[in-house]
């Protein structure tokens, strides 16, 4: 039964296309913090396929002062949040309405809509954010053509901004003025974009293959210029690129990015004024970290993307929201790849890509949040911005390009735009255009089954079992497929999985490839189509037993079983061309040995957190030696492959979880490496460790990661010997380090060691850089999501939310503290008196009063209450149900902990 005033459950299968079209909108603002004006003119006309009925506009948080139809007055009603209009002219002619509304955006706390932030005025429209400022129809299959017009003091807000090109400004009466923007594209409403404030800008003309001529602007407060020149590069690579690889241009006169620290999500695509995070835009060497570097890179280019994958084309419904995103991450996802350049670069983007899919996206999809990447219904949108819709919707897409090829892939999206240009269209219009540009492919023969990965919600999981024939020299190798269960869709029908196979020989050579009834040329690498629940594939011309390398390069985002011994699976880490199957082999030998250790220690009682366990046998860390000595492979794959598992993933492979032992074994697993490659960690650090002059290219951004981990390590092992000189000389590294990057892994191995000298850097570099909110960020991170040695870090954490630099409201600052400790420190979270899950119940509350965006992320961190053992899964369903119980819940968080418990 649903609550009073709570939102219902809005469906799929009930779209109905809209009642009106509105054509034009001319927008005026006059801007004031306390009570800013917004007059809305509009063309709208009535659409003749949806029987005649009321016009209703949705509005939030508004104040409504007029409303004219054609100039004159007429009768309304206000119908909850809508403003419902019923005596409108008849006929097919358009008409003009015309509504007068004001808004307070100091007071907008949520951050949707017009909002203040250190005195400068943004929007983020999307989803539902326009209606917060003005009544409009507030639907992505709405489009229409926008001018806009902003007026306010000039002193105060000296830059005006809206989407598209800039017609008129000039000085008003009282120290006012304004500016005129016309955009020459329709538009659905959640892509309007407005900022005022006093900016500066880094500006760039650069001209197209066309000769078309573009100016390009990164926005930013005073002070911040000198951190955006690698934004302005990336906005530049992305340009050209996407002219090169897809054909597409950049088509408006400027292209402007503003930042803002302030802010829900990481950016934001409004048509040519995308707003950023800081965290996306603002990096120097002294400030930012290689990781930091790389994401501005990959979300520049995201939303630049989207300038024809989401704003050229765009979503008829909210349900289809995969279909600007998860197509838009496969494109930054691959425009990342090709900057990296050369082929090993390109496979530690892909590994990381997919890590990233695996300890998210695979445990939302085991959870109560699961649902396919087109969502059959929701109750809050922004609950679904989700990994499923952007990560699995990028691999969804991935298959699209292995089916049809890389060439097949560039004709459907030029057949997509030369269908749909102008449009709100649907996952079916994209897949039927990459499927009709490519007539004689596989996508094309098995579309109606493809599309299953966009209605079946679930990751499927696929086992393999091989099978050698000496006397034939035959291998046959069986693939099976099931999906579990997932909430409304207790049984799955059988996917299109594409699997790219290789053989490996005994001696490690790569075995050509005869598949048997296949007319395809031999080579190293096949790709199988799975689509039964159960096939066979026979290879023949096979000399020996080989070791199949299955899945290379994670070709579908499913989960692999496959019986492989140890002796295998070293086999592949030692040898396998494929450098993804290389990496997995280490992990799935870390992962069985976790496992293992869990097991043997189940009754166990844990000290301080660690079992008097070695679960590391001497072959893998043998292998990771050799690994890390290995002349040939670069130093970033090194770092990758000697990563653990993370707690989460292992987490994740077990039935009941009990997070300390996990958290316990894990340490040991680390404390292990520490101890048995001691001296393979100094020869790595001193080899790694000077790299001249700071660039944040791939290959030196791999050495300082290795040589990061091996200080780690250093550290790690310094606690258990109680030797000083390498943390001595860790904290002389944090001292002299010359880039932001050496400087915070410096610091992150005292910190993750809990070594004594930790206090002492971490208050320098708080001194360093007090007065750089995102550098600040990551010290609160890294020490919210410290190792736990004793139950120490909650008070820790709630000391950090005490600080005077600390403040809730903001999102990023937010996520530094709060989320670093519940979403990302599950051997801290999880304590058995239930005091972590009781701190999380007030934040998620406390910040849903403020911001409930932020809220529901928050109350994610608890989605997989139902598999934790005893006593932590009782009380963490008592901590989520105590939030349910909360009356006036928001519907973002109140959709989050209600599947939680019917989980």
């Amino acid at each position: 039964m649903l609550r009073e005033g709570q939102a219902q459950a809005i469906y799929r299968a009930d779209y109905q296309a809209p009642a009106y079209w509105i054509d034009t909108v001319e927008l005026c603002f006059d801007l004031d913090p306390a009570k800013t004006r917004v007059l809305n003119r509009m063309t709208l006309r009535r659409n003749p396929a949806v029987p005649a009925q009321a016009l209703r506009l949705d509005g939030e948080d508004l104040n409504l002062a007029r409303v004219l139809v054609d100039g004159a007055g007429t009768s309304f009603k206000l119908e909850g949040a809508q403003l419902v209009l019923e005596n409108l002219p008849e006929g097919p002619g358009p008409f003009a309405l015309e509504i007068f509304t004001t808004c307070c955006p100091a007071k907008n706390t949520k951050l949707m809509g017009l909002f203040v932030s250190q005195d400068t005025f943004f929007t983020q429209c999307e989803a539902e954010g326009f209606r917060r400022i003005t009544y409009f129809l507030d639907r992505p299959d709405v489009m229409a053509s926008y001018t806009v017009t902003i007026r306010a003091d000039k002193t105060a807000y000296p830059v005006l901004l809206s989407n598209g090109n800039l017609v008129d400004s000039g000085d008003l009466d009282e120290g006012r003025h304004f500016a005129r923007w016309v955009d020459p594209f329709r538009k659905p409403s959640y892509l309007f974009a407005l900022v005022a404030g006093k900016l500066v800008a880094r500006e760039q003309r650069i001209t197209a293959r066309s000769g078309r001529e573009h100016l390009l602007q990164v926005y930013v407060r005073p002070g911040d210029l000198d951190k955006t020149e690698h934004a302005m590069q990336s906005l530049v690579h992305a340009i050209a690129w996407d002219e090169s690889r897809f054909g597409l241009h950049l088509d408006l006169d400027r292209f402007m990015i503003v930042a803002t620290s302030d802010f829900n999500m990481g950016a934001m695509e409004n048509k040519g004024l995308n707003i950023f995070n800081t965290k996306y835009v603002l990096a120097n060497p002294a400030t930012a970290t290689d990781a930091d570097f790389g994401n501005i890179e990959s979300v520049v280019g995201h939303e630049y993307f989207h300038n024809w994958t989401g704003d050229r084309v765009t979503c008829r419904d909210w349900f289809q929201l995969s279909l600007k995103e998860g197509l838009t991450v496969f494109r930054d996802q691959e425009f990342s790849m090709d900057m990296a350049g050369v082929e090993s670069a390109r496979a530690v983007k892909r590994i990381e890509d997919v890590r990233v899919l695996r300890t998210a996206q695979f445990p939302e999809d085991a959870g109560p949040m699961a649902h396919p990447v087109r969502p059959d219904s929701y109750i809050e949108i922004n609950n679904f911005y989700t990994v499923t819709i952007y990560e699995k919707g990028a691999e969804v897409v991935r298959m699209m390009q292995t089916l049809v090829g890389k060439d097949g892939f560039a004709k459907g999206m030029a057949l997509y735009f030369e269908r749909h240009d102008g449009q709100a269209v649907t996952c079916d219009d994209f897949a039927q255009a990459i499927a009709d540009a490519n007539p004689q492919s596989d996508l094309a023969r098995l579309l109606p089954q493809f599309k299953r990965w966009y209605s079946q919600a679930g990751t499927p999981r696929v086992k393999a079992e091989g099978a050698f024939d000496a006397a034939a020299q035959t291998y046959v190798l069986t693939l099976s497929q099931t999906c579990p269960p997932t909430p409304g869709q207790p049984a799955k029908e059988p996917f299109v999985i594409p699997v790219r196979v290789g053989l490996v020989a005994p001696d490690g050579r790569a075995l050509p490839l005869h598949l048997q009834g296949s007319g395809a040329a031999p080579g190293d690498t096949h790709t199988l189509v799975l689509t039964q629940e159960r096939e066979s594939f026979t290879f023949t011309g096979v000399q020996a037993e080989p070791v199949p390398s299955i899945l290379r390069g994670f070709s579908a985002p499913v989960v692999l079983d496959v019986d492989y011994s140890d002796a295998q699976l070293l086999a592949l880490l030692a040898h396998d061309a494929d450098p993804f199957n290389r990496w997995e082999a280490g992990q799935r030998l870390a992962l069985r040995s976790a496992i293992n250790a869990i097991a043997a220690t189940a009754g166990a009682e844990s000290a301080a957190g660690t079992f008097d366990v070695q679960p590391l046998d001497a072959a893998y860390i043998d292998a990771m030696r050799s690994v890390l000595r290995h002349p040939a492979l670069d130093a970033a794959f090194k770092e990758l492959v000697l990563t653990l598992p993370s707690e989460s993933y292992i987490a994740e492979q077990l039935d009941v979880v009990d997070p300390q032992r996990v958290h316990a074994v894990r340490e040991a697993m680390r404390t292990q490496l520490a101890q048995a490659l001691a001296a393979d960690w100094q020869w790595a650090y001193e080899a790694h460790h000077d790299n001249g002059a700071y660039q944040p290219d791939p290959v030196s951004s791999g050495r300082r990661a290795l040589a990061g981990m091996a200080l780690a390590y250093l550290c790690l092992d310094a606690r258990r010997t109680g030797d000083a000189v390498w943390p001595g000389k860790t904290l002389q590294r944090f001292k002299d380090a010359g880039n932001m990057t050496d400087r915070f892994n410096a610091l992150a191995a005292l910190v993750g060691s809990g070594h004594a000298l930790a206090a002492q850097a971490l208050q320098r570099f708080h001194a360093l850089f007090k007065d750089d909110a995102l550098v600040l960020d990551k010290w609160f991170a890294l020490q919210a999501g410290a190792t736990d040695r004793g139950g120490d870090i909650l008070p820790l954490v709630k000391q950090l939310m005490a600080h005077p630099d600390f403040s809730l409201k903001n999102p990023n600052r937010a996520r530094s503290v709060v989320f670093s400790y519940c979403s990302a420190n599950p051997g801290a979270f999880h304590r058995a008196d239930a005091a972590g899950y009781v701190f999380w119940s007030e934040q998620v509350l406390a910040l849903d009063a403020i911001n409930p965006q932020v809220a529901a992320r928050l109350a994610r961190a608890l989605d997989r209450w139902s598999k934790l053992a005893e006593p932590y899964r009782h009380a963490a369903r008592e901590a989520i149900a105590r939030i349910a119980a909360k009356p006036d819940l928001s519907n973002d968080v109140r959709e989050v902990v209600s599947r939680a418990l019917a989980d």
